[in-house]
């Protein structure tokens, strides 16, 4: 029998999961077994798992779990070395250069577990079949803005925090905006007709803000990108990938500009493709905002797991979308599966 492990996430701040107790149930009637992990954290209450016949284990007993289970996680393991002997379902980012995706592959390598990797889940025409781009642009456009309005009082931007709803963020954000007295500033969006750039582009229209939007034929030149300068606020919504053009090169600190705010919600800072040159490494809520330039001012916002914001509905929101290919476990190697699998021997080869 096929058998799904969700782990709980060991990652602060992250809140999300990526199946609900009703997908659970789906999965149980179609003849998975489901384990899920207690979780101090996590957004929605475990009695829901209990009360559709998942099997409840302590949290964090994933590497004891038995080793033909499929254990399932949004983003990352602790970073401890560890041989991984089991197939995982997760975030991994190791695919685009990044130091520490070779560290994970060598460890996958070593154990013989396999990543099926949640951002290489695609369907026979490549294009993803569950993303949480949409609330990442939202909330990401949202912390952007929030930098933004802490540059208008002369600082920067400070911490943030959860919201329980779309609401309420919006009711926050737009008494900022309004207490700093200024006239809202001008974004571009790149990436606009992507779910991630939608997502920020509807935060933007919440809040007043004008909004270019930009997609594939606005950048099918391959820069350079003026225009990116003209805007008080850039946010990128394109993933780093080879051919991606740079959007902002390393000497747009010292161009002339009116952009003062990066939202990097794509956020790959560390990847050979990164498509903007003036920061090296991501951002937390703790400090979301990093300053590379000072007169005038130019911070980068750039928090690799926006979705927690609003961890209930994006939550939500991705399970649905994930769940049909979750059904379909049962085929490891065909379909989505196969084709991440594939992914996986790729890169694990290259190691």
């Amino acid at each position: 029998m096929t058998h799904l492990w969700v782990r709980a996430e060991q990652r602060p701040n992250e809140e999300r999961v990526g199946l609900t107790p009703e997908g659970a149930r789906a999965l149980i009637d179609a003849g998975i077994a489901v384990t899920i992990e207690e979780s101090s954290v996590r957004a929605i209450p475990i009695d829901g798992y209990r009360d559709t016949g998942c099997a409840i284990a302590p949290e964090n007993a994933w590497p004891s779990a038995p080793r033909d289970a499929i254990v399932f996680g949004l983003k990352e393991l602790p970073e401890d070395g560890t041989p991984l002997i089991h197939r995982h379902i997760m975030f991994g980012h190791a695919y685009k250069g990044q130091p520490v995706g070779r560290v994970l592959l060598q460890r996958f390598k070593a154990g013989g577990g396999t990543l099926y990797d949640l951002e290489y889940l695609v369907d026979e025409a490549g294009r993803r079949v569950a993303a949480f781009g949409y609330w990442a642009g939202f909330a990401g456009a949202a912390v952007a803005l929030k930098c933004w309005a802490a540059q208008q009082r002369g600082g920067l931007c400070g911490a943030v925090a959860k919201y329980p709803g779309k609401d309420a963020l919006l009711a926050d954000l737009a008494a900022e905006l309004d207490a700093t007295g200024a006239a809202r500033p001008r974004a571009i969006v790149i990436g606009a007709l992507g779910r991630v750039g939608t997502g920020a582009s509807d935060l933007c229209a919440a809040m007043d803000v004008a909004v270019t939007k930009w997609d594939i034929a606005e950048t099918a030149h391959g820069g350079p990108f003026p225009e990116v300068l003209e805007h008080e606020v850039f946010l990128n919504c394109i993933l780093a990938r080879p051919g991606c053009p740079v959007f902002v090169p390393a000497d747009g600190v010292t161009a002339p500009r009116d952009l003062t705010v990066i939202g990097d919600i794509a956020c790959d800072p560390t990847s050979d493709f990164s498509p903007i040159k003036v920061y090296d490494r991501v951002t937390d809520w703790a400090a979301p905002a990093l300053r590379v330039a000072q007169d005038p001012p130019l911070d980068v916002t750039a928090i690799d797991n926006l979705p927690s914001l609003l961890p209930v509905e994006s939550s939500q929101d991705y399970a649905a979308q994930l769940l049909p290919s979750l059904l379909a476990l049962g085929a490891l190697d065909a379909g989505v599966w196969g084709r991440a699998k594939a992914e996986f021997d790729r890169h694990v080869a290259a190691v």
